[in-house]
């Protein structure tokens, strides 16, 4: 999709874990689009490249899952930019591959806070910044980075999928308790994006199944009828839709970009 069909000019934009992954291939593409971008990452480096690459966009270095830091991120935003437009809740881990009886409650915890908290923690401070806009009717996007790990149980994976599953109740809540200050809340569910992320995944998959990663990475294709994985860009172009007027009217809604998964057992062969 074509950037320039969106223009977002004189729009603040947040994009948490911004600086890598997804998060920058939405960040860069708002960007594009004409929008005031802060991009908040809790890799240092990441944000630093990030900064130097983009000299235009505001960056903050923080952890979402921390609430005292989320507050700082956000004093950040209004000294530096003012109200917010939309927000996107991208953060997240990959979180512990592992068997139940063999999982340790803290990393259990750690994926439900960096996935699921973290966009709490944010859009609780995003809402009352969105309700001040247009002459305090309201105007505003929140947009929830899931998955399609939270349409399908995920064996070995379940702490990322209980999160998931549970970002998608809770956008579906705010979009109920938003409409009429006309914030509009939706997700979108990711498959399986091709990058350092689904790599690890992979092999991680890979050594706990006891089989090739080769074999695992063709389980992910072959599982979804366009036979492929899904590119950063194509998140970051939905995602723009959705901020979009052309989606004025899309609200409480889970939209999957995963090329049609079929079956998860299809993509997991060996699970």
């Amino acid at each position: 999709m074509s950037n320039h069909l969106f223009t977002f000019k004189n729009h603040n934009v947040l994009i948490t874990a911004g600086a890598s992954g997804i998060g920058r291939f939405i960040a860069t593409s708002f960007m594009k689009a004409g929008a005031n971008v802060h991009v908040a990452d809790i890799d240092g480096s990441a944000v630093e490249e990030f900064e130097q690459s983009h000299p235009g966009a505001l960056t903050s270095q923080v952890d979402v899952a921390n609430e005292s830091s989320v507050d700082r991120l956000f004093g950040t935003q209004r000294d530096g930019h003012g109200d917010l437009d939309v927000l996107v809740n991208c953060a997240g881990i990959q979180g512990p591959t592992a068997p139940v009886e063999d999982m340790a409650f803290d990393d259990w915890r750690q994926c439900i806070a960096v996935n699921l908290d973290a966009a709490f923690l944010c859009s609780r401070r995003a809402v009352p910044m969105m309700k001040t806009k247009a002459d305090g009717k309201g105007r505003g996007n929140i947009i929830n980075i899931s998955s399609t790990a939270g349409w399908h149980g995920y064996p070995w994976r379940s702490p990322y999928s209980s999160a998931k599953w549970a970002l998608i109740g809770f956008t579906k809540s705010l979009a109920m308790e938003l409409g009429t200050a006309g914030i509009r809340v939706n997700a979108i569910c990711p498959g399986t994006v091709d990058g350092d992320r689904m790599d690890r995944v992979i092999a991680a998959e890979a050594q706990n199944k006891n089989v090739d990663e080769q074999q695992i990475r063709d389980g992910y294709t072959q599982g979804c009828s366009m036979r492929t994985m899904i590119s950063g860009q194509d998140i970051a172009d939905m995602t723009l839709f959705l901020a979009s007027d052309a989606a004025s009217k899309v609200t409480g809604q889970a939209i999957n970009v995963d090329g049609h998964l079929e079956s998860f057992a299809v993509s997991n062969p060996s699970a």
